[in-house]
């Protein structure tokens, strides 16, 4: 049994569906009833009971979630305490998706750093929005910039929205503005399927009536710009990569309608360092704009 574990517990018995629960944690349905099963088989008891397309919470079960709150609340305090120690010596840890970490997240430490010099700051790249999640959790990070939705256990703070833009080689005959039609057909280099954000990528494209071809499904980001150049095909990434695009001798073209996806600070629920209320005060204020 792990902490993980006993969140899932937790999680299911506030939302009462697999279905909500796994949404609201960031996971996929069938990893988290594999996970309430294992426990369950671990415990030798049964903690939710199925009833038709939920679940029902079983009398252990409810000593187990209640024993599960008070579990995760003697962590939260044990993680405060780590917090103030590290807010005693100054320091800083973001974790960043490598698409906001150039841009945004350069411009929010530069101006934090000019008021606090004397905070030692440190920036994680992390592989998508799932490594960000992951990073804050586990407590490698004190805040996450990320691009929204994230689990509901973790408190967001919307920054700003940024343009998704098609990334392709040169050559292709489009317009300078790409009606998001023509996506329809279009080759494009894609998160792996079953992911969150291939997940997101296809409810877009079902919600545009358009269906591209897959030429590349891969979550390794960092082969993404490479396979661009190398003609696998184009790419739908955030503005904020469009100069290194451009310096790879890459298009960078916006769509029509335009595309926006909300980007935030997020943090777990507990008491934060000094430190990292500053810098939150900071971005609110709108010093990243």
């Amino acid at each position: 049994m792990n902490l993980q574990q006993l969140r899932y517990v937790v999680a299911t018995a506030e939302h009462r569906t697999m279905t909500d629960a796994a949404r609201s944690l960031y996971i996929a349905q069938p990893a988290l009833s594999r996970a309430i099963r294992d426990l369950e088989r671990e415990l030798g008891m049964t903690l939710f009971a199925r009833s038709g397309r939920g679940v029902v919470v079983t009398a252990q079960g409810r000593r187990v979630v209640k024993l599960a709150k008070e579990a995760l609340d003697a962590v939260r305090e044990i993680e405060a305490l780590a917090n103030h120690s590290r807010s005693a010596e100054k320091e800083l840890r973001i974790a960043s998706t490598p698409g906001l970490e150039p841009g945004l997240a350069g411009r929010l430490l530069h101006a934090y750093s000019e008021k606090n010099p004397a905070v030692r700051v440190h920036v994680m790249r992390c592989d998508g929005r799932d490594g960000v999640v992951s990073a804050v959790r586990d407590q490698r990070a004190d805040l996450g910039l990320t691009d929204l939705p994230v689990p509901t256990d973790l408190i967001s703070h919307p920054l700003e929205r940024q343009e998704v833009v098609l990334i392709s080689p040169p050559g292709l005959d489009l317009p300078d503005t790409v009606p998001v039609a023509r996506l329809n057909g279009m080759r494009l280099i894609l998160p792996a399927k079953g992911s969150a954000r291939r997940r997101e990528f296809d409810q877009m494209f079902i919600k545009h009536g358009v269906r591209p071809v897959a030429a590349c499904e891969t979550d390794d980001r960092g082969t993404w710009l490479a396979q661009v150049r190398a003609g696998v095909g184009s790419l739908l990434w955030y503005r904020g990569v469009a100069e290194q695009a451009v310096r790879a001798g890459l298009v960078v073209r916006p769509l029509n309608p335009p595309i926006r996806r909300v980007i935030a600070i997020v943090h777990a629920r507990r008491r934060l360092p000094v430190a990292v209320q500053d810098f939150l005060a900071l971005a609110e204020k709108g010093i990243a704009a």
